[in-house]
């Protein structure tokens, strides 16, 4: 396993059957049950989870999300370093046989969660169909947070033309893309994105549109919604 590579993600959500509903229909995914956590397979391969959004974030009105996990070797050693550097710890804690878990927010706010084990397989892919292919980061103060992930995650952040950043692993690996986006346009919260590989725009859009999703913005070779929540956000993208 490489450590400090992004290797899944997960939904937060307040209405967890209506949205199992909505990615079964959209992606073809099938969830299971265990211990209030549902894994998303497609065929017999874990492609992702959701959750019931807990209470702690329902009261804070925390939106509907996708939640970027990043593994790490030594969990508790990047979670001082994020405190040291303007992180904050939303959750800490180890699951019996499954292995250590983090929630962390950024300088921004954009959460994402640190993963020490080797149960939690990754699923990200580069080119199939209905999986996690990419994620990115959204906020709307480059300058905040580049420090923060050098520190925590050993990561290298390329410049752009655009004022974007490639976000590059301690092997030199281009792993995740850095945008500076402002609140005008994104919305109030900075957040870790995630893009899913599909076989046809076109169609998947119609899937999506149909199952009370949201296009928020058409980029030709990618698509950016929202999902029948009207909060959870994602790109889909052709593979």
């Amino acid at each position: 396993m490489k450590a400090n590579d992004i290797i899944f993600a997960d939904l937060s959500t307040y209405t967890p059957k209506a949205s199992m509903a909505f990615y079964e229909a959209v992606f073809g995914w099938k969830y299971y049950l265990s211990d209030a956590y549902c894994a998303a397979y497609l065929g017999d391969r874990a492609v992702s989870g959701l959750y019931e959004t807990p209470e702690k974030f329902k009261q804070m009105r925390m939106p509907h999300f996708w939640m970027t996990y990043m593994q790490v070797t030594d969990l508790e050693s990047v979670v001082e370093k994020s405190k040291q550097i303007g992180g904050i710890v939303e959750m800490n804690y180890e699951m019996d046989g499954f292995g250590k878990v983090a929630l962390i927010r950024d300088p921004q706010g954009a959460g994402f969660t640190l993963y020490e084990g080797d149960k939690l397989q990754n699923a990200r892919t580069k080119d199939t169909r209905n999986t996690l292919i990419w994620n990115e980061l959204h906020v709307s103060d480059l300058e905040k947070v580049i420090p923060f992930y050098q520190g925590v995650l050993e990561w290298d952040f390329k410049p752009n033309e655009d004022e974007s950043y490639q976000v590059i692993n301690q092997r030199g690996d281009y792993i995740a893309d850095l945008l500076q986006i402002q609140n005008q346009y994104k919305g109030k919260y900075e957040y870790w994105v995630c893009t899913f590989g599909v076989e046809d725009l076109a169609s998947t859009k119609k899937r999506i549109l149909e199952n009370g999703g949201n296009l928020i913005s058409d980029e030709e070779s990618r698509m950016l919604f929202t999902d029948n929540s009207g909060e959870a956000f994602f790109y889909i993208k052709e593979v």
